[in-house]
This record gives C-alpha cells, sequence and structure tokens, in this order.
C-alpha cells in the first residue's frame, strides 16, 4: 500500500528521480542512504568547484582601461545629515580630488540637501576627469540625505560607477541612544 503511495505522489507531485532515490535508500537501510547522501554531496562539491573557477575567471577577464577591479579608483562618499563629503582617491590611496557641500559654496541648512550633494559630487567628478580618472568603485558611508544623489552627481560629471559599497558603521547594540524627542 506505501508503496502505491509512493508512486501515486511522484505522479501527481512530480517528483524527480532523486525522491524515488531517497525512498528505496530507506527501504535498503542506512548503508544504502549513506552512499547516495555522500554521492550528492560529491556533485555538489564538483559543481560549487567548477561554479568557483568560472567566476574567478570572469573576475580576472573583467577589465576597465586595462586595470583590473582591485586597481580602480575609489570615490569615497561621506554623507551626513549636515553635510555630504566626496572624495576620490586611488587604489593605494593617492588622492585625485576631494570636495564637500561647503566647499562648493552651500552655507548652514542648505549643505544637508541632496542637490548640494549633487552638486559637490558633480565638481569632485570633474577634478577626478581631469586627472585622468574614468571608472571608479563608490564606497558609501553614512545616512544622510545626500548618499543617492552624491552617486548620481558622480555619473552625471562624467564618471562611470563600477560597483557600489555601502560602508556604514552600524552598531550591534552598543552606546546608548539619546532620548526620544518630544514634540
Amino acid at each position: 500500500m506505501s508503496a502505491a503511495v509512493a508512486v501515486a505522489g511522484q505522479r501527481v507531485l512530480g517528483w524527480g528521480g532523486r525522491a524515488a532515490a531517497l525512498c528505496r535508500g530507506l527501504r535498503t537501510g542506512p548503508p544504502r542512504l549513506q552512499d547516495i547522501a555522500g554521492a550528492a554531496a560529491k556533485e555538489t562539491e564538483k559543481q560549487s568547484a567548477t561554479e568557483q573557477s568560472s567566476s574567478i575567471l570572469q573576475r580576472n577577464s573583467m577589465r576597465w582601461d586595462g586595470k583590473v577591479y582591485e586597481e580602480v579608483p575609489i570615490a569615497h562618499i561621506k554623507a551626513t545629515y549636515n553635510n555630504t563629503h566626496i572624495q576620490v582617491v586611488s587604489f593605494d590611496n593617492q588622492p585625485f580630488a576631494r570636495t564637500s557641500c561647503g566647499t562648493e559654496g552651500f552655507q548652514n541648512a542648505k549643505k544637508g540637501t541632496a542637490i548640494a550633494a549633487q552638486t559637490a559630487a558633480m565638481a569632485a567628478a570633474v577634478k577626478a576627469r581631469g586627472k585622468g580618472v574614468l571608472h571608479v568603485r563608490v564606497m558609501v558611508k553614512g545616512l544622510g540625505p545626500g548618499r543617492k544623489a552624491a552617486i548620481k552627481g558622480l555619473t552625471m560629471g562624467g564618471l562611470e560607477v563600477i560597483s557600489i559599497t555601502d560602508n556604514s558603521p552600524v552598531p550591534h547594540n552598543g552606546c546608548r541612544p539619546r532620548k526620544a524627542r518630544r514634540l
């Protein structure tokens, strides 16, 4: 009776040969089940090894202006609530350009806006383009309003963004937060 139910379940649910092999392994005893599990583990190891080798080859073959990913310049964006700082550096931390919303002429509360961040990023991109930078990796830190706008400003300034990495500090329940504001 249970064999008929298993066959009906395979037909109705569309189970493949793995379910049948598993049922056979259960009927024949523990040694057979261990053999099946070992064979499945070897298959996944072979598959993951081939996937890793193809991804390594693919990553090594990707180049921007003849540079591998690790040698592409980095644009650091620090977006605070009151200002946004943008710095474009080479892969070994030699500075190409550095701007902020304050250096672009925005004052007081206007420094903390998305327009100010976009303008500062465009200025940094133009300075970096003048020094030969065409492609950048972006590292974003902070939760300010200029996060997305600064990335958009870099592309508007003529730089091609290859990757975006969020590097914001996240506490693992570290310091006690401030008391809640009462409005």
